[in-house]
């Protein structure tokens, strides 16, 4: 459908600084020295921490008059007490700046770490909830450079994190200007140690977050466009990174299709993200893996408001049969030839808190911008869709 005149309106962003490519890590400290980094905090977590990769990254920077401490208590689905004891050690070691580097858990700890510095309120009020953002103090934010080691969230050029409140068990995303990078380095070579497993996972997170960000109502042609093209890309190299992880170039494809949809999703995202939020929650499964599950059952349910929309991203990523039941078709494909789950039961995710859980993702800001309005009772069929396997 399209959008009356007056709808013709909006606020675009996409300030980040981008070195992409094979090598660029060896600009590390030379991106510190420019954003006046003379001590920065690295944020990672505790399996990258005792690589040859880290340990190398951190010599390189000693050598380049740049020393710099090292935080790795961060765990998957990161919970505010990561925040706080990265927030003490970068207090303690009296750095100057974060250099958030792996995947998707601590780009979002090192951003909120720095984000949180010069905060006097909990982190929970600025969940990405109307203005809440506004309620911060923006000064006193020291510097970002955000390093992924892996294919899939985006968060080195996003605006937000997604931090578990351990209270409540929920998964809060949190968002301020400021937390966007300064500077992100996209090395396809820091990805290629990803397993099959990762690789799919995150893979199927950017693949969630370009097609979300494309089907979200409203008016951001610069994110559509970006989102077909994250798509496509998604479409040609997934299962070549996943098959054959020592190629460089599908690596480097896969990267860019994950930054891509970050970029994309300042637009919004969807219900495939609302429902998949109070399992990882619940359940600590992997974020992407979730949302490759959600996928199908999800377009299937917006389908009276996004059919014209998949038939025309059918046409440009090369389907031929270039419809709505094509498209849909080449998700199941594409999950069966990445041994993606098909169904909550098969993820191991039983029925017994699916009314706890669309209470949960009905409030997860996500469900706003799902193309067909959405609610408890409809999230609570959708889950019931993906537990039994019903599309059609």
């Amino acid at each position: 459908m399209t959008p009356n005149v007056a709808s013709l309106r909006a606020n675009w962003n996409y300030p980040t600084s981008v070195k992409f490519g094979a090598g660029r890590i060896s600009e590390l400290a030379d991106a510190c020295r420019q954003l006046g980094m003379h001590k920065p905090l690295l944020v990672t977590d505790r399996g990258l921490a005792g690589l040859p990769m880290v340990k190398e990254i951190l010599a390189a920077n000693e050598a380049a008059g740049v020393p710099t401490g090292l935080f790795s208590d961060v765990q998957p689905n990161p919970v505010w007490k990561n925040v706080a004891d990265g927030i003490q050690a970068y207090r303690d070691g009296g750095h100057d700046g974060v250099i958030a580097l792996g995947g998707g858990s601590p780009l979002d700890v090192g951003k909120s770490i720095a984000f949180m510095l010069p905060q006097t309120r909990p982190i929970w009020d600025f969940e990405d909830v109307g203005d809440y953002y506004r309620r911060a103090e923006s000064e006193g934010v020291p510097p970002i450079i955000a390093v992924p080691t892996t294919a899939g969230t985006g968060s080195e050029v996003g605006r937000g994190t997604v931090i578990t409140d351990e209270t409540t068990h929920t998964k809060k995303i949190i968002f301020h200007p400021k937390m966007l990078p300064s500077i992100a380095i996209l090395d396809p070579v820091l990805t290629v140690g990803m397993s099959p497993k990762m690789t799919v996972g995150t893979g199927m997170d950017a693949l969630a977050h370009n097609l979300e960000a494309y089907c979200a109502p409203g008016f951001h042609p610069l994110a559509d466009g970006i989102a077909m093209e994250g798509v496509r890309l998604i479409r040609e190299w997934l299962p070549t990174a996943a098959t054959d992880g020592t190629n460089v170039e599908a690596r480097a494809y896969m990267l860019a299709a994950a930054a891509m949809g970050a970029t994309a999703f300042q637009k919004g995202l969807g219900a495939v993200h609302a429902l998949s939020h109070p399992i990882g929650a619940l359940y600590d499964t992997h974020h992407g893996l979730t949302n490759g599950v959600f996928l199908p059952y999800v377009l299937a349910f917006n389908r009276p408001a996004i059919e014209e929309r998949i038939c025309r991203l059918s046409a440009l990523i090369g389907l031929e049969n270039a419809t709505f039941d094509g498209f849909l078709d080449w998700i199941l494909e594409l999950r069966v030839a990445t041994n993606t789950p098909h169904t909550l039961a098969d993820f191991g995710v039983g029925e017994d808190r699916f009314e706890e859980m669309a209470r949960m993702a009905e409030v997860d800001p996500p469900a706003l911008g799902n193309p067909v309005p959405v609610k408890a009772p409809e999230l609570l069929a959708i889950y019931r869709n993906a537990y039994a396997g019903t599309l059609r």
